[in-house]
């Protein structure tokens, strides 16, 4: 069980709830993150904001963003975001094996130069960011414009700040359907 408890829908404010809503409406759910964050609305709508920018923008597929988060979930050990961007991934067409097997990118076949120089970008910047040489950023940028390495070095960082949250405060998967509620006008038109 969560360390911090989750607040269901009417125990937040109305542009928050929002929030949920529209999480419910994407996801089929109101992640078990969200609901706790929503302790500090302030951060969470900022936070909201974040994660769609990352995940959302620019030229890199979300397709790659979705394995590079699934591998900087692997290395922090995170069964949290495992769980939910596992299925993200495979729903992006990454299969059950290259997934289950990622710790072996650099032996496969079925992962692209790029696709294996952003799985390493994912791997040396979360054990030890102080670890990108000049070789690794050089391949890097043969590959990736200096905005996609923004990008890549975004989702990174995001996920290994959730994953941070996420395994201190012990959160427990997300099922589908949890954290929805009908809104309060539409429940009363059942």
């Amino acid at each position: 069980m969560s360390r911090i408890s989750r607040l269901d829908r009417s125990q937040v404010t109305p542009e928050i709830a929002a929030l949920y809503d529209k999480a419910f409406a994407q996801r089929g759910n109101v992640p078990n993150m969200f609901r706790v964050m929503a302790h500090r609305p302030e951060i969470f709508s900022t936070m909201q904001a974040h994660f769609a920018a990352v995940l959302s923008t620019g030229t890199v597929s979300t397709k790659l963003k979705e394995l590079i988060i699934v591998r900087t979930s692997q290395v922090n050990v995170t069964p949290y975001c495992l769980a939910s961007h596992t299925l993200l991934a495979k729903g992006h067409g990454w299969t059950a094996d290259q997934l289950a097997h990622l710790a072996d990118w650099p032996q496969r076949e079925d992962f692209t130069p790029a696709e294996k120089a952003a799985l390493r970008l994912a791997e040396t910047v979360t054990r030890d960011a102080h670890t990108v040489s000049d070789e690794q950023f050089a391949e890097l940028r043969s590959f990736y414009s200096e905005g996609e390495v923004v990008e890549l070095l975004c989702a990174i960082g995001l996920f290994n700040y959730f994953n941070r949250f996420n395994n201190a405060l012990q959160m427990e998967p997300t099922k589908p359907g949890e954290g929805g509620c009908a809104a309060p006008e539409k429940a009363a038109a059942r």
